[in-house]
């Protein structure tokens, strides 16, 4: 397995500063993350994404895999059709955006039952958010398929497939080889065992998200540094294993309010002992 770093890590630093730390402490490449501006904008073009794909390869640092945070912006299942039109075409740009860069995999979240943790968050009927989902991801396939790119599926805290049958179950009904699920071990903490969510998608599974988690906090407090929370990683890569898993695990971490770097340095060596790398 490979050992990589997600660009949400980092403090706002020019890309070419990120594969440069990101290779000093020890990783095997980088996750970048589609913005609406930015190095990697909704106005991307091609040569754009091909001049920052040579300059990680400079670094050595491949790329990926390509998430986004767009989608709690604009969701796939929101009531709003116009809103729904343009998460689908979030997804499709990410999905070109990411064969430019080389990238075989984006992170996407099918739908939100309800948009984000705070009290007054929309809420959309649950059904209808499956239903929803279940259209765009049918309408999207074709051409992940035609770019050689995968959907990842992840499963955040967007009250929306809440057990791993139904991931696996939506994954089938799409019907589609390009199309999986995006694991992230810290996610699934506070409503499930990650082992299980390994298990029962199985080879769905396109790409890992790691993060830890601790119970007793609860909320985004309960996120920590690695092997500091209630994750049972031994059990999680006993499962990746088992599965035949053999792709990339990407450290999702959140950054220091002093001396921000030390959190690459921290989650780099955490990863080796989890991965059994030293």
């Amino acid at each position: 397995m490979k050992k990589g770093i997600s660009i949400w890590s980092f403090t706002g630093q020019p890309l070419d500063e990120c594969f440069r730390i990101a290779k000093e402490a020890g990783f095997d490449g980088v996750e970048v993350a589609l913005d609406e501006k930015g190095e990697i904008g909704m106005d991307a073009t091609e040569k754009d994404m091909i001049a920052i794909k040579d300059m990680a390869k400079r670094h050595g640092m491949p790329l990926y895999s390509l998430a986004t945070g767009l989608y709690w912006k604009y969701s796939l299942s929101a009531d709003d059709p116009a809103e729904r039109e343009k998460a689908r075409a979030v997804v499709a740009k990410q999905l070109q955006v990411a064969a430019w860069l080389g990238c075989d995999t984006i992170l996407v979240i099918p739908g939100s039952v309800k948009r984000g943790l705070e009290a007054g968050a929309p809420v959309v009927a649950y059904d209808l958010v499956y239903e929803r989902a279940l259209e765009a991801l049918r309408a999207l396939a074709p051409l992940a398929e035609d770019l050689g790119v995968a959907i990842g599926l992840e499963n955040v805290w967007n009250q929306f497939l809440m057990s791993p049958l139904e991931m696996r179950d939506l994954i089938d009904q799409v019907g589609s080889p390009a199309l999986g699920a995006y694991f992230d071990a810290g996610n699934v903490l506070a409503f499930g065992y990650p082992d299980q969510w390994i298990r029962i998608p199985d080879k769905r599974i396109r790409k890992v998200h790691i993060k830890d988690f601790r119970l007793e906090a609860g909320g985004l407090a309960g996120f920590v540094d690695l092997l500091a929370g209630d994750v049972d990683f031994p059990a999680v890569m006993q499962a990746l294993q088992a599965i035949g898993y053999d792709d990339w695990i990407t450290a999702e971490m959140g950054t220091y309010r002093h001396y921000p770097e030390i959190v690459l340095t921290h989650t780099s060596v955490a990863m080796d002992k989890i991965m059994q790398r030293s």
